[in-house]
């Protein structure tokens, strides 16, 4: 009996964590909507409005949050059912992280060199 029990309880468990990790993922893409948008409108101490760039790079952290999270869940649905759709769908989403976060540090490297004041050469 509980032979029997143990497979349909993994598969139950496996469905309500990969369902919880994609509830994460779209509720991460809309906080950071709504954390950009909130950097968007905010006005900075000299009266004028943040650098787009800053907006969209902290965007972008979010997504790569969200993708962090959908990663998982296709982990999850992959373990339980690794058909080829699963496999193909959690390769798409990690080919898309692994490029999004590769660019987005090179994006804030690029940022930070900015920032930082550049000391005169001697």
């Amino acid at each position: 009996m509980q032979a029997e029990a143990s497979p349909w309880l993994l598969q139950e468990f496996a469905g309500g964590l990969r369902l919880l990790l994609e509830t994460l993922s779209v509720a991460t893409v809309l906080l950071g909507l709504l954390d950009c948008l909130r950097r968007s409108t905010r006005l900075r101490p000299n009266g004028g409005l943040p650098p787009l760039a800053a907006v969209r790079l902290s965007f972008g952290s979010w997504l790569s949050l969200a993708l962090e999270f959908q990663l998982g869940a296709d982990i999850v649905a992959t373990t339980i059912t690794p058909g080829r759709d699963n496999l193909i769908r959690l390769a798409v989403v990690a080919v898309i992280r692994t490029f999004l976060n590769l660019f987005l540090g090179r994006e804030l490297e690029a940022e930070q060199r900015l920032k930082t004041p550049r000391e005169p050469a001697p």
